[in-house]
């Protein structure tokens, strides 16, 4: 079972902010939507080897702690796990069936909770919608979401 704050996704802003209750108090939810959008919301840490999406290198540039970005929670987990997707690897990606296929793969890492909570793995469906756009489709248990992100044609 699942017990989170409601989150409430603005789809002309693309972003989420907590869901008040008719009493004005932050609302609960419990389906694992709150948790699919903020694994797919928050970015997890670029590894050392990801090339960022600004073109930029440990060899080519300065090293910035903050251009790897990730989650500041993470820093306090007492196993050393992470929060959130390396989707944002993705912004100046080019329409190709190999950023599909990271874009799977990233989504898979960062959703890996589910099978850990539910026993089962979330279901992931990455494809081309159109020029440059990317959809997919997230699903645990019996709830879904679906969301798509722009990339260079």
């Amino acid at each position: 079972m699942f017990l989170d704050l409601a989150l409430r996704y603005d789809r002309d802003a693309r972003r989420c902010d907590l869901a008040l209750g008719d009493d004005y108090d932050l609302a609960l939810d419990e389906t694992p939507i709150p948790a699919i959008l903020l694994s797919i919301g928050l970015d997890r840490r670029a590894a050392a080897d990801d090339p960022l999406p600004e073109g930029r290198s440990q060899f080519l540039a300065p090293a910035s702690f903050s251009e790897r970005r990730g989650c500041a929670g993470d820093a306090l987990d007492p196993y050393g796990d992470k929060t959130g997707c390396r989707f944002w690897l993705l912004d100046r990606a080019k329409q190709t069936e190999t950023t599909r296929q990271l874009g799977t793969f990233w989504l898979e890492e960062g959703l890996a909770w589910a099978k850990v909570e539910t026993g089962e793995p979330a279901e992931i469906e990455v494809a081309w919608l159109g020029a440059g756009i990317l959809g997919y489709r997230v699903q645990v248990q019996d709830e879904s979401v679906m969301l798509s992100r722009r990339v260079e044609a």
